[in-house]
């Protein structure tokens, strides 16, 4: 599960990049701390950790329309610190699909002056972001600590209602399968994708990934039947495009009994993307929901002085303002 983190004062000032192309304006009052001296280049770094619902959004990374989830952030970050977009750096642990969920989405960003408190700031934002997005922690982080290539591994799950007749309260969550399904032989299926493999057959084509390594390290792959609900739980060191969701995909056509458990190794074999192509094709994103990203204790240790991790305050009532009868 994800460690807290949180940290504050001179141990955790981080040089900010100048050449990150970044621009964007701020506004709005802030509530801020700001250190006696502060130089050009230094700031503090946060961690965040950001739940959301997807099915409105094109996915994580920035765009300004249709929107994603960063750039609706950023939006809120930019009022909240009455900063550039140049200079908060934000950047996300794992870029999501469009329509893809998160419980456990970790981003950084940088600020040129201290947080006395994290409460009135974990408050401001979630105030100014839409109710399909929440901030569930705010803590600082060391210079070391970086979103996304400090990730020691994502955990997704991949929810399948299971009956001839769809749960209407789960249809923005779960993929509905009207055929049953062999859970055992899913189970199966599922141990061949455990370990070091290149799964250049089960990626996607995208532009914004570059030449990405194929090779990748599952740690734990299951599939757990609770009642009319089949969830898929997979661990690993990373994930390519739509990876997750092709590894699904031929995993369903295993569980209503199409193909053999014995296809994963032949196609993984292959490292051709049209060989799964033969099989299966992608299962939808609105089942997919990013639980947690691991990290190694190192790059979540707290520097001594530090303020208090924000997981959001408790509204008290002083008074009664109902009248007794």
């Amino acid at each position: 599960m994800l460690s807290s983190l949180s940290v504050s004062g001179n141990p955790y000032r981080y040089l900010s990049s100048p050449t990150d192309g970044y621009g964007g304006d701020g506004e709005k009052e802030q509530t801020v701390i700001h250190s006696s001296s502060i130089c050009k280049g230094n700031g503090f770094k946060w961690r965040l950790v950001i739940a959301y619902d997807g099915a409105q959004y094109a996915g994580w990374q920035f765009q300004q329309y249709p929107p994603t989830i960063q750039c609706t952030l950023e939006q809120a970050l930019l009022r909240v610190t009455k900063l550039q977009r140049k200079d908060i750096l934000l950047v996300g642990a794992s870029r999501t699909d469009a329509g893809v969920h998160a419980w456990g989405q970790v981003a950084h960003f940088v600020t040129p002056f201290n947080y006395e408190r994290l409460d009135t700031v974990h408050a401001a934002l979630n105030g100014l972001l839409p109710p399909d997005i929440r901030i569930r922690e705010v803590s600082p982080a060391h210079p070391e600590f970086h979103a996304r290539f400090s990730a020691k591994s994502k955990v997704y799950h991949y929810k399948i209602y299971n009956d001839t007749i769809m749960d209407p309260f789960l249809r923005q969550y779960a993929y509905h399968s009207a055929y049953k399904l062999n859970v055992t032989v899913m189970k199966e299926a599922a141990k061949h994708f455990v370990g070091n493999h290149d799964f250049s057959a089960f990626v996607n084509a995208s532009h914004n990934d570059g030449v990405p390594d194929p090779v990748k390290t599952i740690f734990h792959f299951d599939v757990i039947e609770m009642g009319h609900l089949v969830q898929v739980e997979v661990e690993g060191s990373g994930f390519m495009y739509r990876q997750v969701r092709n590894m699904v995909a031929l995993l369903l056509q295993i569980g209503r009994e199409a193909i053999p458990a014995d296809i994963v190794p032949r196609i993984l074999a292959t490292r051709d993307r049209k060989e799964l192509a033969k099989y299966a094709l992608s299962a939808p994103p609105h089942g997919l929901c990013l639980v947690s990203i691991k990290y190694n204790e190192e790059h979540l240790r707290l520097p001594s002085d530090c303020p208090n991790v924000s997981f959001g305050r408790h509204h008290r009532i002083r008074k009664c303002k109902l009248p007794f009868f």
